[in-house]
């Protein structure tokens, strides 16, 4: 791929565009990196580096600094200032989707190099969003399911009592009760499966158990070899290892009971803790299901609270949708309308079925 001899002034508008977004993207990158430390740092200010050789490039074919430069595209100044006041894992995720869209691979003035820096880019963007989707995902996954399953639910129950020609008081009375059973049902359920699911992983991890007898062990004939045989290591892998741990359980002090270092996993760290879990679960159910019943709090009744409800949950809906969408790397339109979706179509199912026990009442 090679820069036209003679550019237009389409291309270089186009090749300034690119400059000024250069610019900002290794801007997010240096943002994100004052908030992070370690290797995380590092990386991100490499990717704010290569940003930097890229811009070099444009520079070129501009054939300098131009005396006036467009802005930033919308997309590119949003992740910048999401990255300058937040910094969070939203903003990853955002970033992983701007650089799996590059059209570098599509324009000839763009070098190879170029285009494969930019895919790269993506999967290490990848990288670096998974590990704040592990740290997030236990409360997360329990927030955004609360508040999801309260707004379908007290939506569909509201919708299905209204539809029966009851009075607006027993409609909000309803969804009050709907909400309080709802909110208690997910925080005690959700407490339940993450803590079972810590100990579960918590019975499946090496521990210090049997350490006090290891210097016991002979060298040359021990089953510690068979600990790390169901493990999944192999006969001399397993062997080498278990070799080398008994050798230092032999140099140790006898003084006091022998007791390694357990090497802990991140599972639990991907799970989350059952407290937070279940209080989150509890909130976001609670904000979740209080959206359909305001119109009733405020004393609207009737098509008109109907219809507002059905505006504030559609908004919410897709707010939540989205909201996994970016998170996931997806589209947050298509997650978000999929959520309205659902969401309408439980409330219609119900409603109908107000309707006809309305008539059937009556």
């Amino acid at each position: 791929m090679s820069a036209p001899e003679t550019p237009t002034a389409r291309d270089r508008r186009r090749w300034a565009q690119y400059l000024v977004n250069e610019r900002a993207e290794a801007q997010v990158y240096r943002h994100l990196a004052t908030r992070r430390a370690g290797e995380e740092r590092e990386i991100l200010l490499a990717l704010a580096e290569a940003e930097g050789r890229h811009e070099a490039h444009w520079l070129s074919l501009l054939g300098g600094e131009p005396a006036r430069l467009p802005p930033a595209d919308v997309r590119t100044r949003v992740l910048g200032w999401m990255a300058r006041t937040f910094g969070s894992i939203f903003v990853l995720a955002l970033a992983q989707n701007a650089e799996a869209r590059s059209p570098y691979g599509r324009d000839p003035s763009a070098t190879p190099a170029m285009a494969a820096d930019e895919k790269i880019h993506g999967e290490v963007v990848r990288g670096l969003a998974a590990r704040g989707r592990r740290r997030l995902s236990g409360t997360f996954r329990a927030a955004v399911f609360g508040a999801n399953d309260g707004l379908v639910s007290n939506l569909a129950l509201v919708m299905g009592i209204g539809a029966a020609g009851v009075a607006p008081q027993f409609v909000l009375f309803s969804g009050i009760a709907g909400l309080l059973a709802g909110a208690l049902s997910m925080g005690a359920g959700e407490f339940v499966s993450v803590r079972s699911q810590r100990e579960l992983l918590a019975a499946t991890e090496p521990n210090n158990f049997a350490d006090d007898v290891l210097p016991d062990l002979d060298l040359d004939a021990n089953e510690l070899a068979l600990v790390y045989r169901t493990r999944g290591m192999p006969l001399p892998e397993a062997l080498a290892k278990a070799r080398i741990v008994l050798a230092a359980a032999h140099e140790a002090d006898r003084a006091q009971p022998y007791q390694r270092e357990i090497e802990i996993a991140d599972e639990h760290e991907a799970v989350g803790s059952a407290w937070r879990a279940a209080l989150s679960s509890f909130l976001f159910f609670a904000s979740g299901a209080i959206i359909p019943v305001l119109p009733w709090i405020f004393g609207f009744s009737g098509t008109a609270a109907v219809v507002i409800a059905l505006v504030l949950v559609g908004i919410a809906l897709l707010a939540t949708g989205a909201s996994v969408g970016v998170l996931s790397g997806g589209p947050p339109l298509r997650r978000g309308l999929r959520q309205l979706a659902i969401g309408f179509g439980a409330a219609a199912v119900t409603y109908l079925l107000g309707l006809a026990f309305g008539v059937s009442m009556g």
